[in-house]
């Protein structure tokens, strides 16, 4: 039997294994057994027959068992009969599939294929019964459908129709749908045959939309293919794509806006009739319409703007000319005169793109009066009264004048470049104009053509270079580097050398780095000699030495390493011929020129040459210092040459110009390269004149340091400051000892001094601390002792010569605090030196609180010494404790240890003068507790837990601390005044805070706040006599003491404005305020608040309050001759102009 013959028996139910092994056998690439060869070598009636019977044995697997049940029962798992198998079911399927595709492409013209519809259609339910996926029965039928409708058989469009929308399906779901997209692409004709307004087509159309979303198909050749082609499927598509591209436009990146504007401008080309017109006007012009009429700063605006670009760079075709001239007529020209100044930016910069909008069709005469008229109008803009729209034209002219040089009349170029150059480039209004008129001449520059004339004009804004806006400046060197870079002319001719080097040596970083770029080659000629290198630097320095530091600041920018090097080594030589005689050098006699011819000059020892000299180098090998780190060779080479000779620079160099550097110069060696100086250096710093300031020491310090000697002078300073205590007996600590012995006094105020400058450099506080705890705890411990030298001057009533200044002491005090935070922070588990604070706390509230008690004694000398030295020392003590708690390195028990002490203070009779130093504590303990969810939720489960109690304390002493400034000013109202103008700071950040909170316990501030301030105000009402008194204030000034600074506080911030008002409203709310002078009080606070303009809509929900209680005073007050009937009308009269915002 032949292969023909025995596949067609096996074509059957019966013989279905035989069926499937012959299917098994066309897979196996290593068979030669081919199923399309067999069919195709088949008589036409067996061809039939093997349809027939394929069939029939398809009918029977699915009736078997039906699609919609595969699944369950491949989920279930079950043993089952081979026949009802889902496996097996899907593999005849499979195969019939498999044949029928094959069959399909050896169809020939006049073959009967009735039988093959009726497989296809069976095999198309079983199809739209699946899930979409790319599993191999699928992916078969989903071909033949292909097939199908490519053939063009019959039902072709039911085919076509399915094959489309699975395909389309299909890329949305696969991680690679390149090839699936272009199965799509070769499906796009199934489109046509499909009514775009039937219902059944409704997945398909919001499929399509999808695609528009799909950052695939814009980028894939074949997708961006078809989603043109969609432009053309039915006229009302058009404006349903568009308006799905403009919702998403926003989320688009700038390469995918790219795509974007290609697929328009494709549909556009290849649309005609009606097609055409509706991507005219419901897309292009729809564009056209928002870049004028958006806000520049829509996230769209940009977007569209981009996509009109693309047709704008396609001028110069007749199609666009004449498009762009028929949708711009009836909108452009009106924009560029609206009154709305964005609708006049948007539209210059349309038109100046466009440029030249005109007709194609019309004769030249009126082709070149009409662009004359817009040069007219481009002109007309550059004289804009609103800086945006001049700044707009200012691009957009420059714009005109680089692609239009060679096409535009000689005088009206030079009229344009004279309106930039001579006017808005001193456009004194704005400095947006004057920057914009910079950065868009770089644009002329890049035509050649306009070189010679830019050449005469630019020298006129040579003073530009000192514009006092930054941005200006910046613009402006810009330009120069460009003009250097295209040659248009010398830049030493726009703007003089001196005048560069003058802006290089005081402008900020941005403008410096510029003028370095520009003048770079001028002054570090890389292709010269070093020695030419050397005669340029001196040139620099002799020129403005100021500017020859801040150029080689930024040098290496410009060069590599190596060549950073090698000057220093050539400055090096130059120092050394320096050092044995007088020396040839060259300087640039014309500093207008680059790589001028140089002649000798004497320099000897000009010591502010020299200085500068070795300044330079010190700023170069900073800059260099990583790189030589990375290669040890180079470091060592650079270690040895220097090491060689800075001590001859030191014996030849005495002048303190030239040590500063040279010691700045010992500190990137290592100790042992300088061996002479090294020495000496610690001894340089006992022998410190007791008020050196720190340029005398700050650079010793450093080489200390950097040669990891930190514990020499730590130990110095622990050996100063043990001395300088009162001693009980003989000399402690006699036997440590430091590298050094000298008999030197003890010097604390320098010790001081030194750890001051230690702690306050990163650099210098990094290598102390990595010297461990032990030194460190000696040294706080010294520090700790000295509070007794505090008590003694505190206690004392005779100053004792021998005794410690009360200065150093105090610095010492608030050293010991510093450094126990320091110390805090690396101890990653103890707290130590919190306790140290608290137990500082605590010596605080037992031997300087009293002092604070005004003495009853006859003895008042010793009060008005003691009272001032407890509150500065207390004051000194709670600025550690706030530094403390800012960098948060308080914990729970140290902030109720700390507030103890504020209320002990504010309890003590002159504890109002530690009030402005009690206020940041209370802010940052606030602060600390800043409310979150996860605070909010804590708070309402459990009211006393820490956080709660800890933020009632602070509630109560900022109540406390409104009671001392109200009773001061009552007392003694200029002392009362002074101190409430002390504390504003502290008082604007702890409301700051307490704002954030909405609940209990600091929202109770705002009830404080608000208390006094109304008690102050009635208190002041019910003191009226005569009805002149009645009078409403308009400014905080106008207010009583207190209230007037807690207002002043209070406005200062409007969130804090918004959360008092509050506060007024919900008292009001719950009727706490009940007498009509306490009505007239609130509408005097909400009349001052009125006055500044702010939280409008708090301030109206607060006077609406206030009405719903002012008219239950209108009978008992209605007498106008009565005070409180005055009171009454002075009060409606606010309220109604308060609701009259």
């Amino acid at each position: 039997m032949s292969k023909r013959e025995a596949f067609l028996e096996a074509a059957c139910k019966e013989n279905v294994e035989d069926f499937l092994h012959f299917i098994q056998l066309h897979k196996d690439k290593a068979e030669p057994f081919d199923v399309e060869e067999v069919v195709q070598e088949m008589p036409r009636d067996h061809r039939e027959a093997l349809w027939g019977r394929l069939a029939s044995l398809l009918q029977d697997v699915l009736q078997e068992l039906p699609p919609e049940h595969w699944e369950e029962g491949r989920e279930e798992g079950m043993e089952m009969e081979s026949a009802k198998d889902p496996k097996h079911v899907m593999a005849v399927v499979d195969g019939v599939a498999l044949v029928a595709l094959l069959s399909l492409k050896v169809l020939q013209d006049g073959d009967t294929y009735s039988t093959l519809l009726e497989i296809a259609h069976k095999l198309h339910v079983v199809l739209v019964s699946l899930p979409v996926s790319d599993a191999p029965l699928q992916l078969h039928v989903h071909t033949l459908c292909e097939a199908w409708w490519k053939k063009g058989l019959k039902e072709k469009e039911k085919f076509g129709r399915t094959a489309f929308l699975i395909s389309l399906q299909k890329s949305f779901i696969l991680k690679k749908p390149g090839a699936e997209i272009q199965r799509l692409w070769g499906l796009h004709d199934v489109l046509l045959s499909l009514d775009y307004t039937s219902e059944d087509n409704k997945q398909i159309i919001n499929l399509l939309l999808q695609c528009f979303h799909r950052p695939i198909y814009l980028r894939n050749d074949d997708g961006k293919r078809f989603l043109v082609f969609l432009f053309s499927w039915n006229v009302n598509f058009i404006w349903v794509i568009h308006g799905t591209i403009k919702n998403q436009l926003e989320f688009y990146s700038k390469t995918m806006t790219a795509h974007i504007m290609e697929i328009y401008f494709r549909a556009w080309k290849k649309a005609s009739g009606d097609f055409l017109e509706q991507i005219e006007s419901s897309c292009i012009q729809d564009f056209m319409q928002c870049a004028i009429f958006l806000h520049r700063a829509s996230p769209v605006h940009a977007k569209v703007r981009q996509i009109l670009s693309y047709f704008h760079t396609r001028k110069g075709c007749h199609k666009v000319d004449k498009m762009l001239y028929n949708l711009y007529r009836p909108i452009l020209w009106k924009a560029l005169s609206a009154p709305n100044f964005e609708v006049r930016a948007n539209a210059t910069l349309l038109f100046t793109e466009a440029f030249p909008v005109h007709d194609p069709d019309q004769s030249n005469e009126n082709i070149d009066e009409n662009i004359q008229k817009q040069l007219d109008t481009a002109m007309g803009l550059l004289e804009d009264p609103h800086p945006t729209v001049r700044s707009n034209a200012t691009l957009g002219v420059c714009k005109i004048l680089a692609k239009c040089w060679e096409l535009l009349p000689p005088t009206i170029i030079t009229d344009f470049l004279k309106k930039l150059v001579m006017e808005l480039a001193a456009d004194t209004s704005s400095p947006d104009v004057r920057c914009s008129v910079f950065k868009c001449l770089t644009i002329v520059l890049d035509n050649a053509l306009s070189h010679p004339l830019l050449e005469k004009l630019l020298p006129t804004l040579k003073y530009s270079l000192h514009d006092n806006s930054e941005k200006v400046r910046t613009a402006f060197l810009d330009m120069l580097i460009k003009v250097k870079a295209v040659r248009a002319a010398k830049f030493w001719d726009v703007c003089n050398m001196d005048h560069l080097l003058a802006r290089l040596a005081i402008d900020s970083s941005s403008v410096s780095k510029r003028v370095v770029d520009l003048l770079f080659k001028s002054f570090f000629p890389v292709n010269e000699s070093e020695r030419e290198w050397c005669c340029r630097c001196i040139t620099l320095i002799q020129m403005n030495p100021m500017a020859a530091r801040k150029f080689y600041q930024y040098a290496y920018k410009h060069t590599a390493p190596t060549n950073i090097i090698k000057l220093m080594l050539a400055i090096r030589r130059v120092l050394n011929s320096c050092i044995q005689a007088d020396c040839d050098l060259t300087e640039i006699n014309d500093s207008n020129k680059e790589n001028s011819a140089a002649e000798p000059v004497k320099l000897g020892k000009d010591v502010a040459v020299v200085s500068s000299l070795l300044e330079v180098v010190v700023i170069l090998w900073r800059s260099v210092e990583k790189a030589l780190k990375q290669n040890e060779e180079a470091q060592k080479y650079t270690f040895a040459k220097f090491g060689n000779v800075i001590s001859k620079y030191f014996q030849a160099f005495e002048d303190e110009r030239c040590t500063v550097p040279l010691i700045q110069l010992a500190t990137f060696m290592p100790p042992a390269a300088v061996p002479t100086f090294s020495c000496g250096v610690l001894s340089r710093l006992r022998r410190m004149d007791p008020g050196a300031v720190p340029t005398h020491y700050s650079q010793l310090l450093d080489c200390i340091c950097s040669w990891g000697q930190a514990a020499d002078i730590l130990e110095l300073i622990t050996e100063w400051l043990t001395e300088s205590l009162p001693k009980h007996g003989e000399k402690a600590n006699s036997k440590r000892k430091v590298r050094i012995q000298e008999t030197v006094e003890a010097k604390p105020d320098l010790a001081l001094a030194y750890l001051e400058y230690l702690f306050s450099h990163t650099s210098t506080q990094e290598k102390v601390v990595a010297l461990g705890q032990r030194p460190l705890k000696q040294l706080h411990t010294v520090l700790g002792n000295w509070k007794s030298v505090l008590y003694a001057h505190l206690s004392s009533t005779t100053e004792d010569p021998q005794r410690p200044s009360l200065e150093t002491a105090l610095k010492a005090f608030m050293f010991h605090g510093r450094l126990g935070a320091h110390l805090q922070h690396n101890a990653s588990e103890s707290r130590d030196y919190l306790l140290s604070l608290e137990h500082m706390a605590a010596w605080i509230a037992e031997r300087v609180l009293p002092l604070l008690a005004k003495r009853t004694t006859d003895d008042g000398g010793d009060s008005e010494k003691s009272q001032p030295l407890a509150a500065q020392i207390t004051e000194s003590f709670l600025t550690v404790c706030r530094d403390v708690l800012l960098v948060g390195l308080g914990d729970e028990t140290f902030k109720g240890q700390i507030l103890h002490l504020c209320s002990l203070i504010l309890l003590s009779e002159a504890g109002y003068l530690c009030i402005p130093a009690v206020l940041p504590i209370l802010k940052e303990v606030a602060d600390s507790y800043a409310p979150d969810d996860d605070n909010i939720n804590q708070t309402e489960e459990n009211q006393e837990d820490a956080t709660t109690v800890i933020l009632g304390v602070v509630a109560n002493i900022f109540q406390k601390i409104i009671e001392l400034l109200a009773r001061r000013l009552r007392k003694e109202p200029e002392e009362g005044k002074q101190l409430c103008q002390s504390a504003v700071p502290g008082l604007t950040e702890f409301l700051k805070v307490a704002e954030m909170w909405d609940r209990a316990p600091l929202s109770g501030v705002f009830s404080t706040v608000f208390a006094i301030i109304i008690v102050e105000k009635r208190h002041l009402l019910q003191k009226i006599t005569h009805p002149e008194e009645v009078i409403t204030p308009e400014s905080v000034e106008d207010m009583p003491p207190l209230s007037s600074i807690l207002l002043s506080v209070i406005l200062k911030s409007p969130s804090v404005s918004r959360a008092f008002l509050t506060e007024v409203s919900s008292s009001l709310d719950s009727e706490a305020i009940s007498s009509l002078n306490e009505l007239a009080a609130i509408l005097h606070v909400l009349a001052v608040i009125k006055h500044t303009g702010q939280s409008k809509a708090s301030l109206k929900r607060a006077a609406t309050s206030v009405q719903q209680q002012l008219y239950k005073h209108a009978v008992a007050s209605g007498d106008s001759r009565d005070i409180q009937g005055l009171i009454f009308e002075s009060s409606v009269k606010t309220l109604n102009e308060i609701l009259d915002l």
